[in-house]
């Protein structure tokens, strides 16, 4: 049996080393969250950031962009620019 801690710490030091996304394997618990439908919240915030940056602001932390759309369901390398994920956090908001 496999720690899921250990797994995602694990995941998360390759994905900021190298900037590799590793998948779950199918059957584990962190497997079923990657494919789970954004909530209500998780869209409310990203609905908001976008407001945010359409009234003008500009935010300060990549990593709470990145983690907003990583809730949304997209795959975000840690050495991603802002600005390209944030176009890719509109285009999933315009698709759902």
């Amino acid at each position: 049996m496999t720690d899921p801690k250990k797994t995602a710490r694990i995941s998360q030091a390759l994905s900021r080393l190298y900037g590799v996304v590793v998948a779950p394997r199918a059957g584990t618990p962190a497997a079923a969250s990657v494919n789970a439908p954004a909530s209500e919240a998780d869209r409310a915030q990203a609905q908001a950031l976008i407001a945010a940056i359409d009234a003008g602001g500009m935010p300060l932390n990549p990593a709470r962009v990145n983690q907003i759309a990583r809730a949304l369901g997209l795959e975000v390398s840690t050495h991603a620019r802002m600005d390209e994920t944030i176009a890719r956090i509109r285009a999933a908001l315009q698709r759902s």
